[in-house]
């Protein structure tokens, strides 16, 4: 599907980058996944409540929030190549302190350490998506963002099962005895993004200045692209357009994927019994059916183009069909079936990928490339502050009315989808383009 002909005549340098793209936001995720995985564990391990548990991953969010609102801007103004690694090099860093902290200091230790690992890790998408802009054409965006944004199932998949291979409870079941070599997994990563950043230092340079790059695969990049000054656009200019806020509100679906990737683990453990052996397969078919809508999502709008759709309405029709898709998740917490429960959140979690690797293609298709992080920052933002907000009702509902809570959420992650579908499509009705200048691109 990659390697077609059009490739083969103009070069596929650009797919190295993807592949480096992909592996970022896999060592991204692994990390970030680690926490979730282990939630049930550290939680009894170290006596929190649930609510001790939902402050943790505010203070993630609220980093991430903070950081997707300066690191976006900061990477339009050191370039990709550089702002990638100062991202990676900070989440690296706190990501491996987690391993230093003692019962004694469990929860402000975790809280501290999750606040860097949160600054840092807001840094990968906007990085990659301004990188996808600067290396693909619009048509080829969305099924690009479709593959590297696969790798946060590749990331969320290895997580259980390196944890599952490494950690254990002396004394027998969990909540028995001492929790094992839960440490090293914090560590495993650093040396991942040590690799990274020195393939990522030699590799990357913009694709006209690349001497790898040929002159037919540079035409076909830039082919649906207009040439740009080199004015900077802090994100303060990016602010007040109704476009911003359109790819903001749609980003308010994170918070379900904060809510799969955090509290995936507590309700699957409190639900159906499942321990930290056997977390492994049931996040294996999660997360390898939310690869699929990933990939498939993100070629499907590529699709429509293709027959001579307008990005406007190859886009929207795709994220109709996702948002439809995502539907049933709203019944997961009244089965009483594993399986079908682990289904419907793989299938809502397919959706989803599907809906984010078309949301993120949004910003590139409105906005200059120069502009493109600040607005991926903006819009993460938001998503953050979403998740902060759906995480604080939930920590605190769980404590005090069992799992009744789960109910509303997987309602709540089922339904919001459609609806914001139609906000975002009052807010930005035919998709106009801006030009360098934020100005509409009038045919």
């Amino acid at each position: 599907m990659i390697m077609n002909k059009t490739n083969q005549n103009t070069g596929n340098y650009r797919y190295r980058i993807l592949a480096l793209l992909f592996a970022a936001t896999s060592i991204n995720y692994f990390d970030r996944s680690l926490m979730g995985v282990m939630s049930p564990d550290l939680i009894e391990w170290f006596g929190w409540t649930k609510q001790d548990y939902s402050n943790i991953i505010i203070v993630f969010q609220a980093a991430y929030a903070i950081g997707l609102l300066t690191m976006g801007g900061l990477i339009d103004r050191l370039g990709t190549k550089k702002g990638y690694i100062a991202s990676i090099g900070i989440w690296s860093v706190f990501g491996m302190l987690h391993a230093t902290i003692g019962k004694g200091f469990s929860l402000i230790g975790f809280m501290l350490a999750r606040f860097g690992l949160g600054y840092g890790e807001s840094g990968n998408f906007p990085a990659a998506i301004k990188t996808t802009a600067e290396w693909f054409p619009k048509k080829d965006r969305a099924f690009a963002t479709g593959i590297f944004n696969a790798a946060t199932s590749i990331g969320a998949i290895a997580a259980p099962f390196v944890i599952g291979a490494i950690v254990y409870w002396t004394g027998g079941s969990r909540g028995q005895g001492d929790l094992v070599n839960w440490r090293i997994p914090f560590l495993i990563t650093g040396v991942l993004s040590a690799i990274w950043v020195f393939l990522w230092w030699r590799t990357y340079q913009k694709p006209e200045n690349h001497p790898k790059v040929s002159k037919e695969e540079l035409a076909y990049i830039n082919s649906d692209s207009v040439v740009e000054n080199i004015e900077k656009l802090p994100w303060i200019k990016v602010l007040p357009k109704k476009e911003t806020w359109a790819f903001s509100l749609a980003k308010i679906t994170d918070a379900v994927w904060w809510f799969y990737l955090f509290w995936g683990a507590i309700f699957l453990a409190e639900k159906f019994n499942v321990d930290i052996k056997n977390m492994g397969l049931p996040f294996l078919v999660i997360y390898l059916i939310a690869d699929s809508g990933s990939i498939l999502g993100g070629w499907l709008s590529g699709a429509f183009m293709s027959k001579g759709w307008s990005v406007n309405k190859a886009r929207k029709l795709t994220l109709l069909i996702c948002a439809l898709i995502i539907l049933p998740v709203a019944f997961v917490a009244v089965t009483d079936s594993k399986w079908i429960a682990i289904f419907l959140i793989g299938l809502g979690a397919a959706g989803h990928q599907a809906w984010s690797a078309n949301i993120f293609t949004l910003a590139s298709d409105v906005f200059p490339k120069k502009a493109t992080a600040s607005v991926v920052g903006i819009g993460g933002m938001v998503g953050a502050v979403a998740g902060i907000v759906s995480n604080f009702i939930l920590g605190s509902v769980l404590d005090q009315a069992d799992n009744s809570g789960f109910f509303w959420a997987f309602l709540v992650a089922g339904s919001c989808y459609l609806i914001i579908l139609g906000f975002v499509h009052l807010l930005m009705p035919k998709m106009t383009p801006l030009d360098e200048n934020l100005n509409p691109i009038l045919n």
